[in-house]
């Protein structure tokens, strides 16, 4: 009776389960701030375009704006003054929101500096740009540049809002990259148009006949749309194609990590 009960615990037994492989694989260890080179430089150019941009309007006199301003409609230069203002303090917003290390480690800055980002930008970046857009008098195709880009922006941040606020991280980030991506085509077209004059400036006799100030004035449009649309479509092939590429590549990383292979089990000479 004694050896049955003692057979039937034996068979009973639960097998020996190994508790390492149940573990769960380790979380990838946050970013360090200096492992992200890109964030110094893309600080250090928006301080910059901020120096150069911001200061003429401080005195809030029209005659020392950056742009033509139209004698009509009267409220065009309060509008562009709110325009500017607005459009310096997302720029440095973005820093915040862009940043692995502060995402990761402050995640209370980065929920705040993004709901400033979008509710102080829209009315005070997007909305004054669709109303000043079809009065510049750079043309029309700075018109309608200026209204798309405003237009797009708009979307792309209000978009972003709505993800987070439904908790879909992943499109957050996506939409709010595109929004990013359409700040910064601003400061690229100061970079952009200086490229463009250079290289026709040869042509500035054969072309223009000479005339420097209507060449520069046509080369405007050009690059009013090409510091947006080119911003864009690099986010957009970085989210289709190389962000994959770096998640895959994470990974099997993390998986060569947590791989624990099994040792070969020894042959029994016992018997």
């Amino acid at each position: 009776m004694t050896r049955t009960t003692s057979d039937s615990r034996h068979l009973t037994a639960a097998p020996p389960t190994d508790t390492a492989s149940r573990r769960p694989p380790p979380k990838p260890s946050p970013a360090r701030w200096w492992e992200r080179p890109w964030i110094l430089p893309l600080a250090l150019f928006s301080v910059t375009f901020l120096l150069f941009a911001v200061p003429p309007y401080l005195s809030l006199d029209p005659a020392d704006s950056r742009l033509p301003v139209p004698e009509s409609p009267s409220w065009y230069f309060p509008v562009l003054v709110i325009h500017v203002f607005g459009g310096a303090l997302i720029t440095l917003l973005v820093i915040l929101q862009v940043w692995p290390w502060l995402r990761t480690r402050h995640p209370a800055v980065h929920r705040w500096s993004g709901r400033v980002y979008v509710l102080a930008g829209l009315p005070l970046v997007g909305v004054p740009a669709m109303l000043i857009a079809p009065f510049s008098e750079a043309g029309a195709s700075a018109q309608i540049s200026g209204f798309v880009w405003a237009a797009l922006w708009s979307a792309f941040t209000v978009l972003g809002y709505v993800k987070a606020r439904r908790r879909r991280f992943a499109d957050h980030r996506e939409w709010m990259l595109r929004s990013f991506a359409l700040v910064y085509g601003i400061a690229f077209n100061r970079v952009l148009h200086v490229l463009l004059v250079m290289i026709t400036a040869p042509r500035v006799d054969t072309v223009y006949g000479g005339d420097f100030e209507a060449m520069s004035l046509d080369l405007g449009a050009a690059s009013g749309f090409l510091s947006w649309i080119l911003p864009l479509l690099f986010v957009e092939w970085w989210i289709k194609y190389r962000k994959p590429r770096r998640r895959s590549r994470r990974a099997r990383t993390t998986d060569k990590r947590t791989a624990s292979p099994a040792s070969p089990a020894e042959p029994d000479h016992s018997a």
